[in-house]
């Protein structure tokens, strides 16, 4: 199981995935915005979305797991 995490604090704009998604190493999976900035969270390995753990509008801190992949 490998986390997606916050590299900052901010507000999830957009979730691009659902669970169950296959996605790449790299790809976009969820938006931050953070001081009027867009800022991607991207996948670190290719695998399946297995747990989404924020919606848009919630606000996370740096470090807070986004999502897991299987």
């Amino acid at each position: 199981m490998k986390e997606i995490t916050a590299s900052m604090a901010g507000t999830v704009w957009q979730v691009l995935v659902a669970e169950g998604d296959t996605v790449e190493a790299g790809q976009s999976v969820i938006i931050l915005e953070s001081m009027k900035m867009e800022i991607p969270m991207e996948a670190p390995d290719a695998g399946t979305v297995a747990e989404l753990k924020v919606a848009p509008g919630d606000f996370v801190n740096e470090g807070d797991v986004l999502a897991v992949l299987s």
